[in-house]
């Protein structure tokens, strides 16, 4: 598995994880009964954890600076 997610985007995709998942349990957000859609932050952190993602594999993008940092 290729490393196909940049800093900056593996960032981005930490942060949005976390508000999801905070809004999910719900942190500092209103029960709205909608809160259980917040536990799809877990996908934008696994994928920056991991530093891949499927969709861009699939369209063939990567957000990395160079391929040299790829493994």
């Amino acid at each position: 598995m290729k490393v196909n997610v940049g800093i900056i985007d593996r960032t981005v995709r930490a942060v949005i994880g976390l508000i999801l998942i905070a809004y999910a349990i719900p942190v500092g957000f209103p029960n709205t009964g909608w809160n259980w859609v917040g536990w799809i932050g877990i996908v934008p952190l696994v994928t920056a954890v991991i530093g891949y993602c499927p969709a861009y594999s699939l369209f063939g993008f990567s957000s990395c600076a160079t391929s040299a940092h790829q493994h």
